[in-house]
């Protein structure tokens, strides 16, 4: 797992990429808050869809769920970057539709537009 920090808009945002699936249990997640706080002092992290078990993205096993929760209790900040059009759930899409209203969890297209707004969230 690599973190590349950037900074925008005077805040630090952690870029965590790596080649196999980082993100499978809820634990998990909290060792990615942990790392990247303490690596990157950032509590912003934008990771791709690639990196999270495919089962995050069935919401009937609760995953995503349980997983964002952790990100909202400990007041992190996350940017999921990819291509959701893949998926057929209409459950999944009202999900990706209310996050990417909301402050705290974003599902984008790219790295660029998760990093920007991650800088911009409140």
């Amino acid at each position: 797992m690599n973190i590349a920090k950037h900074t925008v808009n005077g805040v630090n945002i952690a870029v965590v990429t790596s080649e196999e699936h980082v993100i499978a249990d809820v634990q998990a997640a909290l060792d990615l808050i942990a790392t990247a706080w303490y690596e990157a002092e950032c509590d912003r992290i934008v990771i791709h869809k690639t990196m999270l078990a495919e089962s995050f993205f069935d919401l009937k096993t609760r995953l995503a769920g349980d997983i964002l929760q952790k990100f909202i209790n400990y007041k992190a900040k996350l940017a999921i970057v990819g291509d959701f059009s893949v998926y057929a759930s209409k459950s999944l899409k009202d999900f990706i539709y209310e996050s990417n209203n909301g402050n705290d969890i974003f599902f984008l297209p790219t790295e660029q537009q998760a990093i920007e707004k991650l800088s911009l969230a409140k």
